[in-house]
C-alpha cells in the first residue's frame, strides 16, 4: 500500500505541475494572440504597465491557485464526501446537527468571502496602476532628473502605492479571519455534538447510539471539519485567482478590429494613387477632429501637412492605415475604398516611419529587415545606404550583426531613426507616411536623409508631417491645417504668394503651438 501511494503521489504531482503550467501556457498564449487583433485605440488608453501586468501578476495568481488550491480543494473535497457517507452510517440524527454547523460555516464564507473578493480585484486593479506608474518613470528617468522631479515622482508613486497597500490590506484581512472563524465554527460544532449525543446517549431515546458511537463519531466530525478548515486555508489565494482571472479574461473579451469585408480585395501590384473625399472623423463620435478632409495624391507626389499640435496632421495618417475608421466621407487607394481593402494588405503596402523609434532585440539586419522579411541581405544593405545609415552601421563593433538590445540603447537616437528609416526602404511600400521622420537628427545627416528620401520617394505616394518648414520645400502640395481643416493647400511658392498662415509660419510672424 505504501509502494502504491508513493507511486501515485508521485503521479498525482506531475500531473498536477504539468496541467497548471499547460494551461497557465494556453492563457498566455491566446491573451498574446488576442492582443496582436486589438485596435490601436486599445494601447492608446492602456499604459504598458498595465498592460505587461496581465501577463505576469494575473497569471501568477492562477499559477498558485491550479498548483496548490485546486489540489487541496480535490483532496478535502473528496475527504468530505467519504467522511460524510461514514457519519451517515454512523448516526443520522447527529449528521443533522453536523451540517446546521456547515451552514453556519457556509454563511460567514458568503458575507467574508464576497468582501475580500472586491478588495482583491481592486488590489489587482492597483497592482496594475503601480507597474504603470514605474513603467513610465523609468522610461522617463532621464527627464525626473533634468528637471529635479524626484520628490514629485516619489509622491505620485506613494499616491498609488498606498492605494494597492489598502486595498490588499482589507483583502487579506477579509481572508485571514475566515480560517481561525471557521476553526472556532467546528470546535463549537465539536462540542455541541458531544453534549447532544451524550444527552441522548443518558436518557435512552435511541438506542443506538451508545458510547462508542459518540466517540467514533466525534473523530468522523473532526475529520469532516478539518478539510473545510484546510479548505478556508486556501481562500485567500482562490479570490485573489479569480481577480485576477477577471481581468485576464476582461481583456480575452475587448472587441477586436472588425473582420474584413467579405468582398474585401487584396490589391496586389498597388500603385498608390489615394484620394480623400469629404472625410470626417473624430475619436469621440461626438467631437470631430476632421472636417471634410479632400484631396488627392498620385504615384512619385510629396503630400505635406503643417499646422498646429492637435490640427489632425498624425490623425490623417492613422486613417489611411485603418487603425480608425472614418465617420463619412471616403478614403481610396486605387480607386478602392480602404474599408474594401484586407487590413493586412493594406498596411503592408503603407511603410511608416514614426517620430518616436522603436528597434527590437536581436542584429542591425534583422530590425532593417523587419520591414519585408523575405529581404535579401544585399536589399537590407541597400535600404541602409538610401537612408544614410551605411557608413555608422559599419563602424559598429559587428557591422550589421550588432546585437541590439534595450531598444538600441547602444545608438543615438538619430541612429535608431536612420534604422527605422531603413526598415521603411527595404519594405517596397508605395505608399510612404513620414511623421516628423527626422526630428531627432542634425541638419548635416539630414540633408543626406533628404538626398536618399529624394531617392526613396521617387516612385512612391509619399505624405510628410513636419514642423520644420524647411524640410517641405519640395514638397508637390502643402496642406495647412487648423482645427482639424485644411485651410490653405498648394506648393512652397504658391503659398508664400498667398500671403496667409503658411507665409506667417515660414517668415517667423507665426510660431506653431
Amino acid at each position: 500500500i505504501y509502494l502504491i501511494g508513493i507511486a501515485t503521489t508521485f503521479i498525482y504531482n506531475w500531473l498536477m505541475v504539468s496541467i497548471s503550467q499547460g494551461v497557465l501556457k494556453k492563457v498566455r498564449d491566446e491573451m498574446f494572440a488576442h492582443m496582436q487583433k486589438l485596435p490601436i485605440r486599445y494601447f492608446d488608453t492602456h499604459t504598458h504597465g498595465d498592460l505587461m501586468s496581465h501577463f505576469t501578476n494575473d497569471t501568477d495568481t492562477l499559477q498558485q491557485m491550479l498548483s496548490q488550491s485546486v489540489p487541496q480543494m480535490f483532496s478535502s473535497a473528496m475527504t468530505i464526501i467519504s467522511v460524510f457517507i461514514g457519519m451517515l452510517v454512523t448516526n443520522v440524527w447527529l449528521t443533522l446537527f453536523v451540517l446546521l454547523g456547515v451552514c453556519v460555516m457556509l454563511k460567514v464564507v458568503k458575507k467574508l468571502g464576497g468582501q475580500s473578493a472586491k478588495y482583491f480585484l481592486e488590489q489587482q486593479k492597483s497592482l496594475g496602476r503601480v507597474n504603470g506608474y514605474i513603467e513610465e518613470m523609468i522610461n522617463g528617468q532621464k527627464v525626473v532628473k533634468v528637471f529635479c522631479h524626484e520628490q514629485e515622482a516619489q509622491d505620485g508613486f506613494d499616491r498609488v502605492n498606498d492605494e494597492m497597500f489598502h486595498s490588499a490590506d482589507k483583502a487579506h484581512t477579509y481572508a485571514s479571519i475566515l480560517m481561525p472563524i471557521m476553526v472556532n465554527i467546528g470546535n463549537v460544532q465539536y462540542v455541541i455534538v458531544a453534549m447532544v449525543g451524550g444527552a441522548l446517549a443518558l436518557s435512552g431515546v435511541d438506542t443506538t447510539i451508545t458510547l462508542g458511537v459518540i466517540a467514533s463519531f466525534l473523530q468522523l466530525s473532526k475529520s469532516f471539519s478539518n478539510p473545510i478548515n484546510q479548505i478556508s486555508q486556501q481562500f485567500n489565494s482562490i479570490i485573489m485567482a479569480l481577480a485576477g482571472a477577471e481581468r485576464v479574461f476582461a481583456v480575452m473579451d475587448e472587441e477586436p478590429e472588425p473582420e474584413d469585408d467579405p468582398d474585401a480585395v487584396s490589391m496586389e501590384g498597388m500603385k498608390g494613387h489615394v484620394s480623400l473625399e469629404h472625410v470626417y472623423f473624430g475619436y469621440d463620435p461626438g467631437k470631430l477632429i476632421l472636417k471634410d478632409i479632400s484631396l488627392y495624391a498620385r504615384p512619385g507626389q510629396k503630400i505635406a501637412f503643417v499646422g498646429s499640435t492637435g490640427a489632425g496632421k498624425t490623425t490623417i495618417t492613422n486613417l489611411l492605415n485603418r487603425f480608425y475608421d472614418i465617420q463619412s466621407g471616403s478614403i481610396t487607394i486605387d480607386g478602392v475604398d480602404v474599408r474594401h481593402i484586407k487590413r493586412e494588405e493594406l498596411r503592408r503596402n503603407i511603410a511608416v516611419v514614426l517620430q518616436d523609434t522603436h528597434l527590437f532585440t536581436g542584429t542591425v539586419m534583422e530590425n532593417i529587415r523587419y520591414g519585408r522579411l523575405d529581404a535579401s541581405d544585399e536589399e537590407v544593405i541597400q535600404a541602409a545606404k538610401t537612408a544614410s545609415a551605411h557608413s555608422f552601421i559599419m563602424r559598429l563593433p559587428e557591422g550589421y550583426d550588432t546585437v541590439l538590445e534595450s531598444d538600441g540603447a547602444n545608438l543615438s537616437q538619430g541612429q535608431r531613426q536612420l534604422l527605422n528609416i531603413a526598415r521603411a526602404a527595404v519594405s517596397r511600400a508605395p505608399i510612404l507616411i513620414l511623421d516628423e521622420a527626422t526630428s531627432s537628427v542634425d541638419t548635416r545627416t539630414e540633408k543626406h536623409i533628404e538626398r536618399g528620401m529624394d531617392r526613396l520617394m521617387a516612385d512612391r505616394t509619399t505624405f510628410v508631417i513636419a514642423h520644420r518648414l524647411s524640410t517641405v520645400r519640395n514638397a508637390n502640395a502643402i496642406m495647412v491645417l487648423e482645427n482639424g481643416e485644411i485651410i490653405e493647400r498648394g506648393d512652397h511658392d504658391d503659398l508664400l504668394a498667398q500671403k496667409g498662415r503658411y507665409y506667417s509660419l515660414y517668415t517667423g510672424r507665426a510660431e506653431l503651438e
